[in-house]
């Protein structure tokens, strides 16, 4: 039975509909991606599923006593309350319902409240909301004002976990989150044991999260079971389904149409049934409701720039942090960074990311060491905060100040014919910016930011708030692109398909660069990890008076605390190994006397290529899982 279903609903905003005689239902345990493009009205859909806005038709049933959690795109937190206080908001009945009991207030129906205290778990919601903060990795005591985004979102995570619901609806769960921190909620959800609605563009995020993709197409939902590489699959068989159907279709009607228009002999001998077929096909053409066409991406890279982009030689940069403290986050970084290179910056928040991009740009001087930029530079820049957006300009004027026309490279278009290439109709084209949505002010960005030819793209966090098709354009551009391309951004996918090379920030101000993309990165990093683990201490000489600290400093034999995924994966190697024990003891075992070979000669062969696999796994597990010992000993 369905935890709750949505049934005939209807949502419209002016002439469009959103949600048009629309079904939907969740399942115990399910974990479903939302998807569409921007504007379709999956956040209004999720609302409703949430009980927080009704649809103009239609009918929401929940089963009894459903608890069902939502957490906005946007989380509203008071900046003055502890992480402690606005997670506790997540409990409000219960600390209501104990406080009330603990009162003594004339009047109540004690057993009653006693049930209502038992049934919400309310003598112990101050150690529920700890434990939550704890798994979370949150202090209980840190101010909201002072948190990163990132953690902020954590926090509304929290004060919707703290009351166990049945049903869990998030709204774009990843933006501002890093890729550990993306990890990390992957694996939370991973665990959840209930239902989950997530909408997300994080392709990686579906993939490893949703066991069920549903798509709001043009006010309908489509269904498709599976992650969200399954959902491609499928989608691409129903589309070229749907137009072998509608091809026929308007076949069949061009051949009607022409029949109908002959002369006034043939008209006066026409069927009437054959009249009454092309009124019906006349109905359903004009029914059909088409997709929604494509963005329409193209940039001009302008002159091309010197082979050297940028050259840094030992450039620093640090900052005075509110307590006075100076935080480097950029240390003693060389790079020569050439033209045609497309380059995806990562780090965690407050990594110094979009610093290093600026002391690139020149648009930051170093504390020491020197930046020599190339020659013939153009860049473009496109900005996370949305700085460059004027609220109170018209698109128009936005996208081309004082012309009617733009120009990009020999083409000269009409900048409403423009706009509607980035899916803005020309009747909103003298529309204020402030009317737009977030994924809209992104593409209108995009629109002002490929409307200047520019041989240097600089790209920070672009793909927060665009829906998948724009984000698969956007990496087709860049792939095309002949010029220089910086991309800062989380989204795992996204950088595997663009970039050529990585610089990873490696902590403490520290930054290394990769060839490859993000899973070249990671490859080459536990590599280098696993042989630096591996390589044997060199021998330390005895000297015979004790060197003073400051000119040969000891070894460094502190013990380092584990991080969060390196505890999880400590955790998790005992199972493992004792997995890998178990299968090497039951190949063995087949293996032993030698019969396979002569009865199944090819098993036998798989079996012991097998052995041989499991035996090197389980090495790489023991090395590792005394690595990790060895560092908290």
């Amino acid at each position: 039975m369905a935890l709750l279903s949505l049934q005939n609903a209807q949502l419209a905003f002016g002439h469009v509909p959103l949600l048009d005689h629309t079904d939907f239902s969740l399942e115990m345990q399910e974990r479903v991606g939302l998807i569409g493009r921007n504007g379709t009205g999956k956040s209004s859909l999720l609302k409703i599923l949430a009980g927080i806005d009704k649809p103009d038709d239609g009918t929401l049933h929940t089963q009894n006593g459903l608890r069902v959690a939502y957490v906005p795109q946007e989380p509203i937190l008071d900046a003055a309350s502890s992480v402690f206080e606005a997670a506790s908001l997540g409990l409000a009945d219960a600390i209501e319902a104990r406080d009330l009991y603990l009162s003594g207030a004339e009047g109540l129906d004690l057993d009653a409240l006693q049930n209502r205290i038992e049934a919400l778990d309310a003598w112990n919601w101050e150690q529920r909301v700890e434990e939550t903060l704890h798994r979370l990795h949150l202090d209980p005591a840190q101010s909201i004002g002072a948190l990163s985004g990132g953690n902020k979102k954590r926090v509304a995570l929290a004060q919707a976990l703290v009351s166990r619901p049945d049903v869990l609806l998030l709204d774009e769960p990843t933006n501002h989150l890093d890729m550990d921190s993306i990890t990390w909620l992957e694996d939370l959800l991973l665990d959840y044991k209930g239902s989950l609605v997530t909408i997300s563009h994080d392709r990686a995020f579906l993939d490893r999260v949703a066991t069920r993709m549903v798509e709001l197409d043009r006010g309908r939902l489509l269904s498709y079971p599976g992650n969200f590489a399954q959902y491609q699959t499928l989608k691409e068989e129903q589309q070229a389904q749907e137009a072998v159907i509608n091809a026929r279709a308007d076949k069949l009607l061009a051949q009607e149409e022409v029949w109908i228009r002959k002369g006034v002999e043939a008209r006066r001998t026409r069927a009437q049934g054959r009249i009454t077929r092309l009124e019906q096909l006349r109905s359903q053409r004009a029914q059909r409701r088409d997709a929604v066409g494509s963005v329409k991406l193209e940039v001009s890279s302008g002159q091309s720039s010197g082979k050297i982009v940028a050259e840094l030689d030992g450039v620093s940069k640090a900052f005075v942090q509110a307590d006075g403290t100076r935080k480097t986050v950029v240390r003693s970084v060389t790079a020569t960074l050439l033209r045609g290179d497309k380059i995806g910056l990562i780090g965690p928040n407050g990594a110094g990311k979009t610093t290093l991009l600026k002391l690139i740009l020149g648009e930051l001087a170093p504390d020491s060491g020197t930046v020599r930029q190339g020659s013939k530079i153009s860049v473009a820049y496109f900005d996370q905060m949305r700085e460059q957006i004027d609220l109170d300009a018209t698109l128009e004027d936005f996208i081309s100040p004082g012309s009617e026309w733009i120009e990009i490279g020999s083409k000269r278009t009409h900048v409403k014919s423009y706009l509607s290439d980035f899916l803005f109709s020309p009747a909103r084209a003298n529309a204020p910016v402030r009317t737009l949505s977030g994924g809209e002010r992104n593409r209108l960005l995009l629109a002002r930011l490929f409307a200047r030819p520019a041989n240097v793209l600089v790209l920070d966090e672009p793909t927060n708030d665009l829906d998948i098709d724009t984000l698969e354009l956007l990496e087709d551009l860049l792939q095309q692109y002949e010029g220089t391309v910086f991309l800062v951004s989380h989204d795992r996918r996204f950088l595997n398909n663009v970039v050529t090379s990585t610089l990873v920030s490696e902590g403490d101000g520290a930054w290394r660069e990769y060839v490859g993309d993000v899973e070249d990165w990671m490859t080459q990093s536990a590599r280098a990890q696993m042989n630096s683990a591996n390589a044997a201490p060199a021998p330390v000489p005895q000297a015979s008076k004790p060197a003073p600290a400051a000119t040969a400093p000891a070894p460094n034999t502190a013990k380092r605390k584990l991080s969060y995924k390196e505890q999880r994966e400590r955790d998790a190697l005992p199972e493992i190994i004792a997995a890998l024990e178990k299968e090497q003891a039951e190949i063995a075992a087949q293996l032993e006397d030698g019969q396979l070979f002569a009865t199944d000669p090819a098993k036998a062969t798989q079996l012991s290529t097998r052995h041989a696999e499991v035996e090197a796994q389980w090495l790489l597990a023991m090395e590792r899982l005394d690595e990790l010992s060895i560092s908290t000993a």
